[in-house]
């Protein structure tokens, strides 16, 4: 049986790989040391939310045997609307993950500086690290092979061990069950914590996974009847990828009386309390995290281009390649000398925030489409379920644009 359901897994853990990076580990390490196990059902929610559209987006993507990005631009008649909206797709997407890209290999550089010391080196005045270029490197040669076979194994591999590190790390800090389970089903929270739901929720519902899962379905499954395993594979795999959030958010409620920024300061907390094992499954855990960000964001940015441009999303093709070597290029650069421009940053996430309440209302639409689905349309179940989402995917939008303004 688990023979069986190895040689069924899909780009589930791929998703559940793009959506763990060092951002969604930094923010559920704050949520754990600021709140405890308080807001534990954010991340319970943001699951069951991601689960209904990755199903959505995989059953689209099986079926049609189509990219989101290259149904929009099929889809939409009105060529404003549609300039309109491969402009934000491309905005948010290409420019935002080329943004997110150097947050991505540093977070996995910390997990290695956290477990073998620093890696910077003098060249004439300019400091430099040698851990993103090895992960650049590590990254590079496995989008370069473009074989889905490969990518699938190495990432199921990556996320396998992060799950372990980081539920190994939870273990070892011995939460108190009775009070873990009053905070995943007991929903609360403060004027202070609001920002730390949506961020909460924001890391995990993101609209980049949309687009990758559509065009990854359709490398590892050709036919409707292959239906059932995509929605196994998509269940299994953002619970997977919750456990572990779920996971960080306990590890952290350890620490009590250590100032934590981010996923280090949680190892180094964690040492005198529980001994060197936790630190090293943590720093391993946010390596992983790191290096799976590392290879999806510039994957997913390649597929979403070529979808929107009409170009061919065969991973082998110039075209394709040449989008992911640029986003991957420039993360190494800016973490390799420390570069962070907050600009770019900032318009990403405007970018995003205006992103999914228009794609999940997109994706809402084209489910209903029998021209495209057939008898696999949506269910009124979950078009009840997918319109709650893109209301609450719209409150989550306004709320981040409304953060990087700094108007809430």
């Amino acid at each position: 049986m688990i023979k069986n359901w190895f040689k069924n897994i899909g780009p589930g853990p791929l998703v559940a790989a793009a959506f763990i990076g060092p951002g969604t580990v930094t923010t559920c390490t704050l949520a754990g040391v600021n709140f405890g196990f308080a807001l534990l059902w954010a991340m319970l929610l943001s699951v069951f939310a991601t689960i209904v559209l990755q199903e959505m987006s995989a059953r689209l993507g099986i079926v049609s045997q189509k990219g989101l990005s290259e149904v929009i631009r099929t889809e939409i008649s009105s060529p404003v609307f549609r300039s309109l909206a491969i402009i934000l797709i491309l905005s948010a997407i290409v420019v935002g993950n080329a943004a997110y890209e150097a947050g991505n290999i540093s977070g996995s550089v910390l997990g290695l500086e956290a477990l073998f010391g620093n890696s910077q080196i003098l060249i004439g005045h300019l400091s430099l690290s040698v851990f993103p270029l090895v992960i650049g490197a590590v990254a590079f040669s496995i989008l370069y092979i473009g074989n889905y076979k490969v990518l699938e194994k190495v990432l199921v591999s990556l996320v396998i061990l992060m799950s372990l590190a980081f539920l190994v790390t939870a273990i070892l800090t011995k939460p108190d069950i009775l009070e873990v389970l009053k905070g995943l089903f007991v929903p609360k929270y403060s004027g202070e914590s609001i920002l730390t739901v949506i961020a909460l929720v924001g890391t995990t519902v993101v609209p980049y996974n949309l687009f990758l899962h559509a065009s990854l379905v359709k490398e590892k499954w050709k036919h409707e009847s292959d239906l059932k395993y995509a929605r196994k594979d998509t269940i299994i795999a953002v619970v997977l990828g919750g456990i572990v959030s779920m996971s960080i958010i306990i590890s952290a409620a350890a620490i009590k009386t250590f100032e934590v920024n981010n996923a280090v300061d949680l190892a180094k907390g964690l040492e005198p309390l529980f001994g060197d094992f936790a630190s090293y499954f943590l720093s391993i855990g946010l390596f992983a995290a790191g290096i799976t960000s590392a290879i999806t964001a510039p994957l997913a940015a390649a597929y979403v281009a070529s979808g929107c441009l009409g170009w061919s999303t065969n991973m082998k093709t110039k075209r394709f390649r040449i989008v992911w070597m640029f986003i991957l290029g420039l993360g190494v650069l800016f973490s390799s000398v420390g570069f962070k421009s907050i600009e770019i940053i900032k318009f990403a996430q405007v970018a995003n925030g205006l992103l999914l309440p228009v794609i999940a209302g997109f994706l809402l639409w084209v489910m209903n489409k029998t021209s495209i689905l057939g008898k696999y349309k949506n269910t009124s179940l979950q078009n009840v379920l997918g319109v709650v989402i893109c209301g609450l995917a719209l409150f989550l939008g306004a709320k981040s644009i409304l953060k990087v303004f700094e108007l809430i």
